[in-house]
């Protein structure tokens, strides 16, 4: 069993009389990745920085493993902390100088860096001249330059481009591979998805739930998304569909027809048989498997995005 890294007990905060968090409980284990997932304005980043010290929790406490000094944790915070007139080597030697890390060790640290995040023809670019893909990549090598343990980021795909994406999220496992510990908050369900060994979905403050990808998505069901397109707006069958035994949850959007079930294809039939009586056309059909997406519909009844 791996040994808990990091733990919040009943951690609350307030912030100008509202609260942004409420009685948060959790724990982080050594190498894992652990993601947040909510909405903008869920409680992720005042998590984060009450993790990090930044915040003081008006209640309850933060409880970090006896071997955790300060130097072993790394943030990566939402906005870019670049020096724009400094290139990308000159970034990161000074973040690494202020480290106290040896120079020859320092400059193969960058090289490396700068090479897994696929920066290296930028070694000599200055900050502003950047993309912004570059400059969330230059971000990361930041935040890991001292080569920490535990690395924060938030919502560190803000904005990307897919190929961009994909290189940070390999580094991502890269950190995990190497026994580091990973932080990540994002509202990108595919993202928390893909990476996160235990997700904590949490709104408004609260904890909803906290478990694995595939045991949070097996708690809505272990059946499929059946996504059916009509010629206009599904209100009047929607009620319908939703009484069927066989649907887990159903969400009606326009001229879209959400629902979780089991043996999509073999419910078919019956699911057509009511569209057509009540005068509908369908216009395309598509079969997956649930997403995070779902599942936080399902826990909270609102869109993951805000």
């Amino acid at each position: 069993m791996m040994d808990t890294l990091i733990e919040l007990k009943n951690v609350s905060h307030t912030f100008s009389k509202s609260p942004v968090l409420n009685n948060l409980s959790l724990n982080i284990k050594q190498g894992e990745i652990f993601g947040f997932l909510g909405p903008n304005g869920a409680g992720k980043t005042t998590s984060i920085n009450i993790m990090v010290g930044l915040l003081k929790p008006s209640e309850g406490e933060v409880i970090f493993n006896k071997n955790i000094k300060e130097s072993d944790i790394g943030l990566c915070p939402q906005d870019i902390v670049l020096w724009d007139y400094l290139t990308c080597y000159e970034n990161l030697y000074t973040m690494g100088k202020m480290y106290d890390m040896d120079k020859d060790y320092l400059n193969s640290r960058i090289d490396s860096l700068l090479k897994r995040l696929s920066l290296e023809n930028k070694r000599n670019t200055r900050a502003d001249k950047l993309s912004g893909g570059m400059k969330r990549r230059m971000n990361i090598a930041m935040a890991t330059i001292h080569e920490p343990s535990v690395l924060i980021l938030d919502e560190p795909s803000e904005g990307l481009d897919p190929q961009s994406r994909r290189i940070l999220w390999d580094y991502i496992k890269f950190q995990k591979d190497i026994g580091n510990t990973i932080i990540l908050t994002t509202h990108l369900m595919d993202e928390a998805d893909i990476l996160s060994d235990r997700v904590a979905i949490i709104d408004e403050g609260h904890l909803i739930k906290l478990d694995t990808p595939d045991n949070l998505k097996a708690s809505i069901g272990d059946g499929d998304i059946l996504e059916i397109t009509l010629n206009q707006d599904s209100g009047k069958c929607i009620d319908e569909l939703a009484r069927l035994e066989y649907v887990k949850f159903s969400k009606a959007d326009g001229e879209m027809i959400v629902l979780n079930l089991l043996n999509a294809t073999g419910r078919l039939p019956e699911i057509i048989k009511i569209i057509e009586k009540n005068n509908l056309t369908i216009k395309d059909i598509s079969i997956r498997q649930n997403t995070l997406e779902e599942v936080f519909i399902e826990l909270t009844g609102k869109e993951l995005r805000e």
